[in-house]
């Protein structure tokens, strides 16, 4: 009978089939038969010792593996715990900078960037939710077609959600991560969040902008990344981190790293689901004038510390670097030390 050579199933041998010998017929085998058997009946067993090893040092990997991974996904919650508890708590300005506004891209991911355009986005996790998205931005990344429909996608902690105050009546978006503008990424559904009206427009817009303005403009590349920050297992993100530098030139170009809030002022959001409600301060009884001076825009000049509305005339001449827009009320700016424009009179 043909042996059955032992194979690894769940960490267990299966035995090895051997013919069945008569005693009586084995004593009167001649000497030199029976101890033929001998190299066989070793070799069976060393085959045997070796498919045990085999299947030991399977399992002894995927353990490993496990531990790996699960000691990668501690790490990257741990960096996401950092920079959220590093960032002020949102007080009008729609983004703070991270580690002074230096992108943290590796040496191998920017010898990437070097070699030319390329997109790649994190799988979502067990709760659904995006991971960080990367790009070598270039032309041929940008679309060559308007944007299509994107209303299917359901991010983690999606409401249909209007309050007349806010842009557009809706306080949520299906905000990219990485912008159509510049990778022509449409209904990706690893490539869309849950986001405010303000985070979307106020917050990571004219960061897109500037990137695209830049590779259209000159033909070269910018390496961008936006990570959303989740707390625990929340299904909205606390904000998005957004990191960017210019190829070709080393960063002299674009180079930032910023935290955009995802904030609604006035709006009080739950991030554990998405669900939301009128903010306390618009409830307690203040008047429109107020509601209307607390989510006012007003353009900073953080050169002069003066304050602007937008469509004042001296918001022309600020250069881009001292410019910063703000969400809020004239006290909360005049508290922070700034003063309002003279020309424009933003305080009414």
């Amino acid at each position: 009978m043909k042996r059955m050579m032992p194979r690894c199933s769940h960490g267990a041998l299966e035995p090895v089939a051997k013919p069945a010998i008569d005693a009586a017929a084995g004593a009167s085998m001649p000497v030199a038969a029976r101890t033929s058997t001998a190299p066989r009946f070793i070799a069976a067993l060393l085959a045997c010792l070796l498919a045990l090893l085999i299947c030991a040092s399977c399992a002894t990997a995927g353990q490993s593996g496990d531990a790996v991974s699960s000691a990668g996904k501690a790490s990257e919650q741990n960096a996401t715990a950092d920079v959220l508890a590093s960032m002020p708590p949102f007080e009008g300005a729609p983004y703070a900078d991270v580690n002074e506004s230096e992108p943290s891209f590796s040496p191998e991911e920017i010898e990437r960037a070097r070699l030319g355009s390329f997109e790649e986005y994190a799988p979502l996790d067990e709760l659904g939710r995006c991971g960080a998205a990367m790009a070598c931005v270039g032309l041929d990344t940008m679309p060559a077609q308007s944007r299509g429909d994107i209303w299917r996608v359901k991010p983690t902690g999606w409401h249909t959600s209007e309050y007349d105050f806010v842009e557009g009546e809706k306080l949520y978006n299906r905000c990219h991560l990485i912008g159509f503008q510049l990778t022509a990424e449409n209904d990706n559904e690893c490539n869309l969040i849950t986001g405010t009206r303000y985070l979307n427009a106020t917050g990571m817009l004219p960061f897109e902008e500037r990137v695209a303005e830049y590779v259209k403009t000159t033909g070269n590349h910018v390496l961008y990344r936006v990570t959303p920050l989740f707390e625990g297992r929340e299904l909205v993100a606390r904000g998005v981190r957004m990191e960017a530098r210019s190829v070709e030139d080393d960063g002299r170009a674009v180079s930032f790293n910023v935290y955009c809030y995802n904030v609604q002022p006035g709006v009080d959001i739950d991030y554990a689901t998405g669900d939301n409600r009128l903010a306390e301060r618009a409830e307690s009884g203040a008047s429109g004038a107020d509601q209307h001076a607390e989510i006012a825009d007003y353009v900073i000049n953080v050169n002069t510390r003066k304050f602007h509305l937008p469509e004042c005339t001296a918001v022309e001449d600020i250069a881009e670097k001292n410019k910063q827009l703000f969400t809020g009320s004239c006290d909360d700016l005049i508290q922070q030390g700034l003063a309002p424009c003279k020309k424009c009179n933003p305080c009414g």
